[in-house]
């Protein structure tokens, strides 16, 4: 049967193979995704006073 401490020792060396460096560091621009803007529909929001009261009030 293997000794508390070599298991203790494996362990402690399979964390330190894992964990033991931080990853490599991401920049700021590969985080980003960037998509074109599209236009504004001009039709979207108009406000017509007319229609409002047509709908509501009748």
């Amino acid at each position: 049967m293997a000794q508390p401490e070599q298991i203790r020792d494996s362990a402690e060396a399979a964390r330190r193979a894992r964990f033991g460096t931080l990853p490599q560091r991401i920049r700021l621009e590969d985080t980003v995704e960037e998509q074109p803007a599209i236009a504004p529909d001009p039709a979207k929001d108009t406000y017509n006073a007319d229609e409002w009261l047509t709908r509501n009030c009748l």
